[in-house]
């Protein structure tokens, strides 16, 4: 299939490499298409193996008391790993294992990897599910130990010998570098560093010469962002300008996707790359605040003057002064409300023009009470109407990744944001801090749309 590669599976003591630890691994080399290395072993976590996964993989902990540790056969498990290929069914998961214990013995681990989950999809696209348990279906395979490292391995194997007898040997080579295809990098970035990249959430950076910012961007797999960069793939004249100006890149892990996105809408801020559609805040953004027992009734607030606690008095938002005019002229119209008590008209005493032309119902010469016109303003004004904050005070809306073992709360109050916690002490501090508010019509807009979002975690930090 490869010239050189190796089917891998783990077993372990959970799903979070930077937690849990190795207790099985088994692997088969082929070189030249022919089986070179069979090689399998317990591997004693130094944990206690929880009760769910003992009941799932058959290993318990009086297996693994006497086997070797992890170190103890790393020097071997990287000769059968030289210079070939890392086969595994989804295999960000055991290279993530892998890469965190050769981590914790001051090794870097750089391997060429394949996921034969992806592979199954290109081979079989017509079947929806591809996990091992669908494939040992699928294939009626029989005779392996399901849930046991070596078993898993075999069961990829299989299928991979009825893909060559039912598609041809050609039509698996092909799958299978394409899966491999890797983007090309112009020669000044560093190719190691593809190697480090994460396939979890988080910001990326580039830069060029000079370390001048680039550009700025996030995603939920910081690797496959990246590399797409360089992909060439229907890139723009743009896209493959910037690729060739950057000299270096760095990224940053976050916890999710909300947390990338608020921490790339920082960084836009703060760094200004040349290659982003610039972020800017709403500095003119203009709103309509009602006050019935004021003349007029209504009065136009600037971005700067919105009190984020007040927002259920504001209505519509507008980036000009004339576009907020506007907009309220129609709604006068359409329900027959007085410009002059709008504000939108001068003049003192008597009916009001649109009176005149019968587009206003009086309100400015006795012929309807101003309550009642102050109502119907209302009701006019309600499909506009701004959500008022609906805690009592300040929330946490948390994050975390079981991959990358990062936990973080982000702290909003009145629809401002007031900052990120990464630890109990940060999160304190958060909560008791006062300052004034601002609003932002981007972090307003993303409140509505997460929070009623079942995934999304709310902590009520009220006094």
């Amino acid at each position: 299939m490869l010239p050189s590669i190796t089917f891998l599976d783990l077993e372990t003591t959970g799903a979070t490499p930077l937690k849990d630890r190795i207790t099985e691994i088994a692997l088969v080399r082929f070189d030249g298409g022919v089986e070179t290395a069979r090689w399998q072993t317990l591997v004693n976590p130094q944990m206690d193996i929880p009760p769910f996964i003992q009941s799932l993989t058959g290993i318990n902990n009086a297996m693994v008391e006497h086997a070797p540790l992890f170190s103890e056969v790393a020097s071997q498990l990287l000769a059968f790993l030289d210079g070939t290929v890392l086969a595994a069914h989804n295999v960000r998961f055991d290279h993530g294992f892998l890469k965190t214990e050769f981590k914790r013995l001051g090794i870097n681990l750089q391997q060429k990897v394949l996921c034969t989950v992806k592979l199954s999809r290109l081979l079989y696209p017509q079947h929806f599910s591809h996990g091992i348990d669908a494939i040992v279906a699928r294939h009626n395979i029989v005779g392996i130990a399901r849930h046991r490292a070596m078993g898993d391995v075999e069961a990829v194997l299989r299928m991979l010998e009825d893909a060559r007898q039912e598609l041809g040997e050609a039509a698996v080579q092909s799958a299978a570098q394409k899966l491999m295809a890797a983007p090309v990098l112009p020669a000044h970035i560093d190719a190691g560093l593809i190697g480090e990249l994460p396939e979890t959430p988080g910001v990326y950076l580039f830069y060029g010469e000079h370390d001048v910012p680039l550009f700025i961007g996030k995603g939920t797999n910081v690797r496959a962002r990246v590399l797409a960069h360089f992909s060439g793939t229907k890139a723009t004249a743009r896209e493959l300008r910037l690729a060739q100006e950057i000299r270096r890149f760095e990224w940053i892990p976050t916890a999710g996707e909300l947390s990338a996105l608020l921490l790339e809408t920082r960084l836009l801020r703060q760094h200004k790359p040349l290659y982003n559609r610039q972020l800017t805040r709403e500095r003119q953004l203009f709103s309509w605040r009602l006050d019935p027992l004021a003349q007029p009734q209504v009065s136009l607030v600037a971005a700067g003057d919105i009190d984020p606690s007040q927002m259920g008095r504001l209505f519509g938002t507008f980036k000009t002064k004339q576009q907020a005019t506007e907009a309220l002229r129609k709604i006068a119209d359409r329900n027959q409300l007085c410009l002059r008590l709008l504000g939108l008209e001068g003049g003192a005493g008597g009916p009001c023009v649109a009176f005149q032309l019968k587009r206003c119902k009086g309100a400015c010469c006795g012929q309807e009470p101003a309550t009642i016109h102050s109502l119907r303003l209302q009701q006019a004004l309600v499909a506009h109407k701004l959500s008022p904050w609906p805690y009592p005070g300040k929330i946490g809306i948390e994050e975390y990744n079981l991959e990358n073992d990062l936990r973080q709360i982000h702290v909003f109050e009145h629809w401002a944001y007031v900052g990120v916690a990464d630890n109990d002490d940060d999160l304190q501090a958060l909560r008791a801090q006062t300052s004034t508010l601002t609003f932002e019509l981007e972090t307003y807009k993303l409140l509505l749309k997460v929070l009623p979002q079942k995934k999304t975690r709310v902590l009520n930090l009220a006094p």
